[in-house]
């Protein structure tokens, strides 16, 4: 079942590829980035309105857990993480092509993925200690370290 969902992502990624060039002549169309931005939210916003419609009349979906209204206000981040890669890749597609856009923006996802699974060293991304150089600790870490 991994596969498929795989491969699902994979045609999804290929559509990322379209919407940057299909975004790109919506721009030239509007005339700006900033209505071409807000026109896909808009269609983003009525085609997610329509699926939790269709899943609401088609199934037992639930609300939302009214925990969402107490969780920190960092979790509504994603929203503007999004807004802002679309308006630079609407912006970006003409210059750098549909192709470079994709290509740096799974970069930069990777990039973020990659120091998630390898949490910083202590020698400041050097991988090795100076000589000379000072390690310093927060004293709960020393106190630790010395089986307190």
């Amino acid at each position: 079942m991994s596969n498929v969902f795989a491969i699902v992502m994979l045609i999804a990624g290929a559509g990322i590829a379209a919407q940057i060039a299909v975004n790109a002549q919506l721009r030239t169309v509007s005339g700006s980035a900033l209505w071409a931005a807000n026109i896909v939210f808009a269609v983003s916003m009525t085609a997610g309105l329509l699926v939790l419609a269709g899943a609401s009349l088609f199934s037992t979906l639930p609300p939302p857990n009214p925990a969402l209204w107490r969780a920190p206000r960092w979790v509504w981040l994603g929203g503007i993480f999004g807004g802002v890669y679309v308006v630079l890749a609407i912006v970006l597609a003409d210059r750098l092509g549909a192709a470079l856009v994709s290509a740096t923006g799974i970069l930069g996802q990777l990039a973020a993925s990659i120091r998630d699974l390898r949490p910083p060293e202590p020698y400041g991304g050097k991988g090795i200690r100076y000589r000379g150089e000072n390690i310093r600790r927060k004293a709960g870490k020393a106190a630790k370290g010395k089986g307190k």
